[in-house]
């Protein structure tokens, strides 16, 4: 190290008692790691939040059969039912424009925050607002959705019940006394309770949570989201059995060239999905620009899926039963251009009126139905190849999920857990990943981020961990630093410090003993104050109260520690009880050892060189000498 003012002789000067040292003393909170006592309290409430989600859920879906049968059938009813068989005739064009005109009012007059599909302004309030969501929306969402879906919208309940159930979270999580972070993890942790209690797909509706909305994978977040999901699953069972959600018949396993086919649909519908996101939303811009009030957006949306469903009663409603018929192969050529094409159109025109609806069904549907007509061409221009259509209807669904919202993991793993088809996996695999990476080429960003990034709102692509928790602070510290001797005087610092330019401008100093221990740190700020006496030692102006770390401390901790207690130089000692100055880190030392890192990882090279062991091999085996 390089010591400027340590070994000076100050004969004489007295050091006031009451500056000793109080390192030792100081009782400062050190970051630690994960807080067992907290991940217990996160997993009791989200248990206990999922039950009321699961209990929502299932008045949600009563409301939708209910106004289902007084819109479409004149009777009170909660009993399921669908308005495929309706005997209305061309009143049905009126029927989805009076639930939008109703929706429309809801949001002007109680929350905007209602319209849509609700998943990207739950992650808009994750990035942005500490996961904090207007309580009304609670209410308000289930509500307006049920009257969207009952009077024929073309969505499916899982989109609103997930957003209630990330409302529901957040809603909690204010009026309990906690940190963002865990408010963040109720929020996620009751949307994916939601999808869990639809759908009974626990394990996707956790990596939903973790792609979408959570954007880490920690034991603090992931316990309590995999417990709120098992919760929601167990109510799923308890409301519709232990059937899986969509039938599918008993299909083999793919040949090589059939699993070379269905990556290809993959491919088709990783482009479809692309042209179907920027579709919506070249709609929804559409309708920003009218002459007319948001307010009544949705009734044209209504309007439009009147027109399309008074020709196609098979687009009006959540249409599960259409994702059945698709998988079990019981549909035609006009099936597929009604699910395929004027599904699309009405869930389009809908979606983007801003009326409250989801996106995942109508996503599914489309999916399906594209998947079985892009595999009817693909079998009849090379039917030597074996196509399962019911495979190419499920795989159609999950890679238009996948390219539609990236949530990659979450399509495969949905699309297993509805069909419980382990036979489908390989093609699941290849189908998705395709659809995936075409999504990546053609899509900055997807169904799900487009809206909130028009707003100037970055999402996270990545998961990779944080380079400074790699990072030990021994590799980071600086060596080669100046010390200041507790027996220098205030005015012999400034003089240093004029002369040395304030020391390069560093803003702080540490402060040591005659045998190196640290006693303190003294900031250049202080030192240069008017009102300081110069013949005063530097301890009347150092601080010693003084966070510290050692050598085998993480460079994330010491940053943490530094914004954390406001400390422009972090020194580093020997141990706890060894208070020997070692080093220290400060602003720039993180700086450089990040960059270090970084490079470290991104810079290409070449570690073997195959020419180098083939002579040494030669020489070895008396080849070459």
């Amino acid at each position: 190290m390089k010591n400027i003012f340590f070994g000076l002789t100050r004969g004489g000067i007295p050091v006031s008692p009451s500056m000793d040292p109080a390192l030792t003393d100081a009782q400062i909170e050190q970051p630690s790691g994960i807080n067992t006592r907290r991940v217990l309290y996160l997993s009791f409430l989200t248990v206990v939040n999922a039950v009321m989600i699961s209990l929502i859920a299932k008045v949600l879906l009563m409301l939708i059969n209910l106004i289902t049968n007084i819109s479409f059938y004149g009777t009170f009813s909660v009993h399921e039912a669908s308005p495929l068989h309706n005997q209305l005739g061309i009143w049905v064009i009126a029927v989805p424009v009076i639930g939008a005109i109703i929706v429309g009012f809801m949001a002007r007059y109680g929350s905007a925050a209602i319209r849509g599909h609700g998943i990207p302004e739950a992650m808009e309030q994750v990035l942005v607002n500490k996961s904090r969501i207007k309580p009304l929306i609670t209410f308000l969402k289930p509500v307006s959705a049920a009257i969207s879906i009952g009077t024929g919208g073309p969505f499916g309940a899982e989109g609103p019940i997930i957003a209630t159930g990330g409302s529901w979270g957040s809603v909690i999580g204010q009026v309990l006394s906690i940190t963002a972070s865990e408010r963040k993890i109720l929020l996620a942790a009751g949307a994916a309770a939601g999808m869990s209690c639809i759908f009974g797909t626990p394990l996707a509706a956790v990596i939903l949570a973790v792609e979408l909305l959570l954007f880490e994978f920690s034991p603090r977040s992931i316990i309590p989201v995999i417990l709120s999901c098992i919760t929601g699953a167990a109510f799923h069972h308890l409301y519709f059995g232990g059937a899986p959600v969509f039938t599918m018949p008993d299909v083999e396993a793919p040949t090589n060239t059939a699993l070379l086919a269905y990556s290809i649909i993959g491919i088709v519908i990783g482009v479809l999905s692309a042209l179907i996101t920027k579709a919506v939303y070249l709609i929804e811009d559409a309708f920003e620009k009218l002459p007319i009030h948001w307010m009544w957006w949705p009734a044209i949306g209504g309007l439009v899926v009147g027109v399309v469903g008074y020709f196609a009663p098979e687009t009006l409603g959540v249409g599960y039963v259409n994702i059945d018929n698709l998988l079990m192969g019981k549909v035609t050529l006009q099936t597929l251009f009604v699910l395929g094409v004027l599904k699309f159109i009405s869930w389009s025109f809908s979606l983007g009126s801003g009326t409250s609806g989801g996106t995942l069904a109508p996503l599914l549907t489309i999916g399906g139905a594209s998947g079985l007509f892009v595999a009817f061409l693909f079998q009849a221009a090379f039917p030597q190849v074996e196509i399962n259509f019911s495979i190419a209807a499920l795989i159609g669904m999950a890679a238009m999920f996948a390219g539609a919202t990236r949530a990659l993991l979450t399509a495969i793993i949905f699309a297993l857990e509805t069909t419980r088809d382990a036979d489908a996996l390989l093609p699941l695999v290849g189908a998705c990943v395709a659809a995936y990476f075409i999504s990546f080429l053609l899509m900055r960003n997807t169904i799900m981020t487009e809206k909130i990034a028009r707003r100037g709102i970055l999402t996270p692509h990545t998961y990779k961990p944080d380079l400074l928790e790699s990072v030990s602070v021994k590799a980071a510290m600086l060596q080669e630093l100046v010390m200041i001797s507790q027996e220098n005087t205030i005015a012999e610092l400034r003089a240093w410090l004029y002369e040395n330019k304030l020391g390069s401008h560093d803003l702080a100093y540490p402060v040591v003993d005659a045998h190196q221990q640290l006693t303190g740190i003294v900031q250049t700020d202080d030192v240069l104050q008017p009102d300081v006496p110069e013949d005063a030692a530097v301890t009347y102006v150092s601080h010693t109260t003084v966070v510290t770390v050692q050598e085998d401390t993480s460079l994330r901790t010491a940053v943490d520690l530094m914004a954390r207690h406001k400390q422009d130089i972090l020194p580093v000692i020997a141990s706890s009880q060894n208070k020997q100055l070692l080093g220290l880190v400060n602003y720039r030392s993180v700086f450089a050892a990040y960059q270090q890192a970084k490079e470290a990882e991104e810079t290409s090279s070449r570690n073997i060189s195959i020419k180098r062991q083939v002579i040494k091999l030669l020489i070895r085996n008396g080849v070459l000498k």
